[in-house]
């Protein structure tokens, strides 16, 4: 029977343990390694070969076989009648160096135990089922206690041994060595940062100032003294861990109560690192550089030139990250949404987890930038622009903004500024709408029901002015100049003539590439601008002087005015009363005019009505409507005349001879 202890050791930063057997019945020295082999130092001669991952171990039966129960029912089943038993063990968890650790401690070589090699320590006595039944204080139970009480109780410790872990699946999932860890983690992660017992293990190899040594000295110290931490100090470290440990990890903080901001910042932090196409798109931007380059460039490429296994890998990844992202509104920007789902698109991801983002791009469409919305078609659309995505984010977006709105008109504060919010944020993705239509506008692929049904998709309370909208459809038209005139009048129809500013009506009237008809709409919409402009500024300047002469003081004003003042009043005043003469007669011309006007268009109603009678009978009526009215004349100017008309027969004689000639 062996026995052993821990014993601690300290100095190397972090916390280790070494067993160290009592008594023995096989004392080994030590163990040599030759080329590929390994060999124990004893007087025995060794009865036993176990192959492990091209590697050798020759041994002897009695040490393994009085801790191992693997190794007794394998050599029950390899007996033969040669000296030396070969065995080969290539499933063996954690490989050749867990191996040789649990070689040495059944030899009773002092192993030394550290976050390094407990976890594949761990699995391999259990893969050997070096349990307390064949001898007490086997590795399993040495192993575990280690685990329990001196990696669990550190920060960096649970860090490391998680990250040993990656190639343990699915040994150090069953044995909950990661669900342990990923607990201790967030637990660590969610308290008060003074409690935590080491430094962070990224932080201590970049942060000389405050060294592991120095944070132990430190923590007995008086709370004023001990540094404080960030809220997200623990970024770094937990974005060393493979994307299915990460989540696990994430999952428990979430489960801890952390908030939800710092968690979306940590799920960015996460993605910078692990996907290049986020880190050089996101470094692109920050150098406030054009979108030829970044991520653009990375997918651009096509998906032939990236390697399947990396594929695969990102593409784990870019779900995994998805699936975690907080439900709450604002949790990760817009912009970082808009990166994902270009990914996706890219990598196949699938079809319900890009649904489910293109819903929370919807939620926040109205903080996005053009430059974000442009992504890359990589279906087999010949567009070069993804317009189909658009139109689903505007839709989750309407969709959203619709379960947003109140039911029924609030008159009090909250709900004013809940409709306030919202109208701004459409006029936002309205705008955002129009320089996106402008953008992918240029593209000769671009049917035009794609581009109307975009432009359609949003209300009209939207949009206060539609000179993005006039940019767009003259954009448009410039790369498709082989419209025909009724796609061109079906294009212009999406836009409101009335809501063109000065310059977009001017710009419009001289546009030759618009149909006729929009013209003449945009130029009268625009004399009616005028028009109503001009009579509300008249109806206005009449209110201001009938409020100034139905003032009851306005003598009082006067005489408090100088002398000078009151005499140019005066002056003034005749002017006015002179001008208000002058147009009182022209509105009585005018009112002539009017009537005279009228009298003529009933005399041409009435000639029009005569159209279909003989040219002969009409002529004979003129001649009868002449000599009535020659008769008149003549009545009329005998009247006026009196006596001396008739004393002058020489002259009535002239008359009637010029009506005879007249007749015939």
């Amino acid at each position: 029977m062996w026995e052993s202890e821990f014993e601690t050791q300290e100095g190397k930063g972090f916390s280790n343990c070494v067993v160290n057997p009592l008594k023995q019945g096989m004392k080994a020295e030590a163990f040599e390694r030759r080329g590929r082999s390994w060999y124990v130092a004893t007087d025995y001669p060794s009865d036993l070969v176990l192959e492990i991952q091209d590697v050798s171990f020759h041994l002897h039966k009695i040490p393994l076989l009085s801790r191992s129960g693997k190794l007794n029912r394998v050599m029950h089943d390899h007996r033969g009648d040669t000296e030396k038993d070969y065995i080969k063990l290539d499933e063996i968890p954690g490989g050749a160096e867990s191996f040789e650790l649990a070689a040495k401690f059944c030899y009773g070589v002092a192993v030394d135990l550290n976050a390094s090699n407990i976890s594949g320590l761990r699995c391999a006595a259990e893969y050997l089922e070096m349990t307390e039944d064949l001898d007490e204080g086997n590795l399993i139970f040495k192993t575990e206690a280690f685990l329990s009480y001196v990696v669990l109780s550190s920060w960096r410790d649970s860090i490391i041994v998680l990250k040993s872990c990656e190639e343990l699946s699915p040994w150090a999932e069953n044995l909950q060595i990661v669900r342990r860890c990923s607990e201790s983690i967030a637990w660590k992660a969610c308290s008060n940062t003074r409690g935590v017992k080491s430094w962070s293990y990224k932080s201590q190899s970049r942060s000389p100032s405050v060294s592991p040594h120095r944070w132990s000295d430190m923590k007995d110290s008086s709370p004023s003294r001990q540094p404080s931490l960030p809220p997200n100090w623990w970024f770094e470290d937990v974005s060393i861990l493979r994307i299915d440990h990460f989540v696990r990890v994430l999952t428990a903080i979430k489960v801890k109560g952390m908030r939800f901001d710092l968690i979306g910042a940590s799920i960015v932090h996460y993605a910078s690192k692990w996907l290049p196409a986020i880190s050089k798109d996101q470094a692109s931007s920050t150098e406030d550089v054009n979108f030829a380059g970044g991520l653009h460039l990375v997918v651009a490429s096509g998906k032939e030139d990236v390697p399947k296994a990396q594929m695969r890998e990102q593409r784990l990844i870019v779900e995994s990250l998805i699936s975690i992202i907080p439900p709450q509104k604002d949790t990760v920007s817009c912009s970082f949404l808009l990166h994902l789902l270009k990914l996706a698109n890219m990598l196949d991801v699938a079809p319900a987890l890009v649904t489910e983002l293109e819903k929370r791009i919807g939620m926040q469409l109205d903080q996005a930038t053009l430059k974000d919305l442009l992504i890359p078609s990589y279906s087999k659309t010949e567009t070069i622009y993804d317009v189909d995505v658009m139109c689903r984010l505007l839709e989750h977006f309407l969709v959203q903004e619709q379960s947003n709105e109140p039911p029924s008109p609030s008159r009090s504060t909250g709900g004013d500024k809940l409709g306030g919010t919202l109208l701004n944020a459409k006029m936002r993705v309205a705008r955002l709408v129009d320089s996106y239509l402008t953008e992918v506008s240029r593209d000769r692929n671009l049917s035009l029901t794609k581009f109307q049904v975009l432009a359609e998709a949003l209300p009209e309370s939207a949009r206060t002015s539609d000179d993005g909208l006039y940019r767009a459809i003259d954009s448009y038209l410039k790369a498709h100049p082989t419209l025909s005139e009724h796609e061109r009048k079906r294009l212009c129809r999406v836009m409101d003539c009335q809501k063109l500013s000065l310059d977009a009506c001017m710009h419009a009237a001289q546009n030759e590439r618009l149909p006729l008809r929009i013209v003449v709409q945009v130029l009268f919409s625009e004399q009616i601008k005028i028009t109503n402009a001009i009579a509300s500024n008249g109806v206005s300047m009449a209110k201001d002087t009938q409020n100034f002469y139905s003032q009851p003081n306005r003598g009082s004003v006067l005489e408090n005015l100088p002398q000078s003042f009151q005499e140019g009043w005066s002056t003034a005043k005749k002017d006015i009363n002179t001008v208000k003469f002058e147009m009182e007669n022209i509105r009585s011309k005018f009112t002539q005019l009017q009537m005279e006007f009228d009298n003529l268009n009933n005399q041409f109603e009435k000639l029009s009505k005569q159209k279909n009678v003989s040219a002969w009978s009409t002529g004979w009526k003129k001649l009868s409507k002449l000599k009535q009215t020659s008769i008149f004349q003549t009545k009329t100017a005998i009247h006026d005349t009196g006596p001396q008309m008739d004393s002058t027969p020489h002259v009535r004689a002239e008359k009637q001879r010029r009506w005879r000639n007249s007749i015939s």
